[in-house]
């Protein structure tokens, strides 16, 4: 056999294994539905107004972006829009009902009424947090529903949603629907 033949039947040879070589490690192309369910919707939150709750909101914050995957909340750098404000008072905490959406914005009150009786200050910052992310009040509740707020009473110090307060943020925010949904702006004040 000519040397000419020889070479061209190892070029195909080696552009045949070197294509089968590459399909087999390629990694496979997400489908739709797999990118979709992988969507994280970020919402940003300025806390520059709520002095003295600092390490309530740290730890109310890391408390949602540990329990939900489809949805996280980070600090917005200063002079950026947040959709999340969160401002100290000296009333009830309160807060709109979201699910907030991406470039709109709602209200978080951290009342510091409630910590003069005795509440504590990080479930009440996850609690709001919550009622931004979509939750409603489930009053009266046990300590184990973050969104039983004040009627858990004061010795409750759970700030962890429950695996159900957890599924209902995850549908809200799923495959980025947040950005669909449409809040109806309540406020909710969570006196006892």
């Amino acid at each position: 056999m000519p040397l000419r033949t020889w070479l061209k039947a190892g070029t195909t040879a080696a552009a045949v294994i070197l294509a089968t070589a590459t399909a087999a490690t390629a990694a496979p192309v997400p489908t739709p539905s797999t990118a979709s369910a992988a969507a994280v919707v970020t919402l940003r939150y300025d806390d520059s107004r709520a002095g003295g709750w600092e390490a309530a909101i740290t730890a109310g914050v890391a408390s949602w972006n540990a329990s939900v995957a489809n949805v996280k909340l980070v600090e917005a750098a200063p002079g950026t829009r947040a959709e999340i404000v969160i401002v100290a008072t000296t009333g009830w905490p309160q807060a709109t009902l979201g699910p907030v959406r991406p470039g709109r914005q709602v209200r978080v009150e951290l009342g510091s009424q409630a910590v003069a009786q005795g509440y504590d200050k990080t479930r009440i910052a996850a609690h709001e947090l919550g009622h931004s992310l979509g939750l409603p009040d489930t009053k009266p509740g046990p300590c184990s529903q973050l969104m039983s707020g004040s009627s858990a009473g004061t010795s409750c110090v759970n700030a962890v949603p429950n695996a159900t307060e957890r599924s209902r943020v995850e549908s809200a925010y799923a495959s980025g629907a947040a950005s669909l949904v449409r809040t109806d702006g309540r406020i909710l004040v969570d006196a006892p």
